[in-house]
């Protein structure tokens, strides 16, 4: 496969959702139909990997290593991949990141260890961070949480990391405060060495680009990955009028997708690539379960809404 040597995240990168058979185990031959569906999308710089959106938690590492070069193989010369680093301890994060780095990744997503939500001080942090740095060449994504849930890092941290770890070149912005998220973007982007801010504010997209994002990361970009790639490139070259008309196509989508309980973002987009026949069956794994009949209805309205399916795109044409 290609190494896309001096990556550096920016841009739209969908996030990819992960197929299951009816028995649970992995759909890998789906999944690299859905890889080849979603980077076929003109406008994209990257696709995610082993993250929220491909239920990594649900995965052993032995599945992860097999989604890792399903992905390789699938698109793997063509799109650089971002790998998810989903562990509860330093040491598995640090052996997760050079088993992505063997397996052809180009970019590392971090998550903050599950015992953050305990309390966390910026020592942790660091020591995390550095552990998987010293695994690996690859730039590191950040991944920030909301503060409340003791996983987002405080600005302080936040500041002391980027300062130790020079192969952090991203954040993947969930911080779910408007203040705060146009802190990030005005003060990292303008670092003496800037760090993207990549928001994954799906469900105020619009918004958040206005503020500056230099990309945006998304398991929306599983469904809609050709309205964010239209979204962020009208932001970028300040067409206003023709983003709110993108963003109004995307809105239905957002409403749907983001609704409580929010756990079943990416299981309701299943649902929706199984309506637009683009995988075989909405399967995910427990504990979440499978949707009602209504609310898979609400989500084939939202489809029609969006322009997405042959009737919608007819009433819009």
């Amino acid at each position: 496969m290609t190494t896309f040597k001096n990556y550096s995240p920016a841009g739209v990168i969908p996030a990819c959702i992960l197929p299951f058979h009816d028995d649970l185990s992995l759909d890998l031959k789906s999944f690299a139909k859905h890889l080849n569906d979603v980077a076929a999308v003109d406008g994209l710089s990257a696709i995610t990997i082993n993250a929220h959106s491909t239920e990594v938690g649900s995965c052993t590492a032995d599945e992860q290593r097999a989604v890792m070069d399903a992905a390789a193989d699938a698109i793997g010369d063509r799109m650089p991949l971002v790998h998810g680093i989903y562990a509860e301890g330093s040491l598995e994060a640090a052996r997760l990141a050079r088993q992505a780095t063997a397996g052809g990744a180009s970019a590392l997503l971090v998550f903050p260890p599950g015992p953050f939500t305990l309390g966390q001080n910026a020592e942790m942090a660091l020591a995390h961070f550095k552990h998987i740095a010293d695994a690996t060449d690859l730039p590191l994504i950040a991944f920030q949480y909301p503060l409340a849930g003791g996983q987002g890092y405080p600005r302080d941290t936040l500041m002391r990391l980027l300062d130790a770890v020079p192969s952090i070149r991203a954040i993947k912005d969930w911080s779910n405060n408007v203040p705060q998220h146009e802190r990030h973007i005005v003060e990292l982007q303008n670092r003496p060495r800037p760090v993207n801010v990549l928001t994954t504010h799906s469900s105020w997209l619009f918004s958040s680009l206005v503020l500056g994002c230099n990309g945006l990361l998304s398991g929306a970009g599983s469904v809609i990955a050709d309205l964010q790639s239209e979204l962020f490139k009208a932001v970028q070259g300040n067409d206003l009028a023709l983003a709110r008309a993108v963003n109004g196509r995307i809105r239905p989508m957002a409403q749907v997708f983001y609704a409580d309980p929010f756990v079943d973002m990416h299981n309701r987009m299943k649902e929706a690539l199984v309506l637009l026949g683009r995988i075989p069956r909405a399967v995910v794994r427990p504990p979440l379960v499978k949707l009602q009949r209504t609310e898979v209805a609400r989500i084939a309205d939202a489809l029609e809404a969006a322009g997405l399916t042959k009737a919608g795109a007819s009433r819009a044409a």
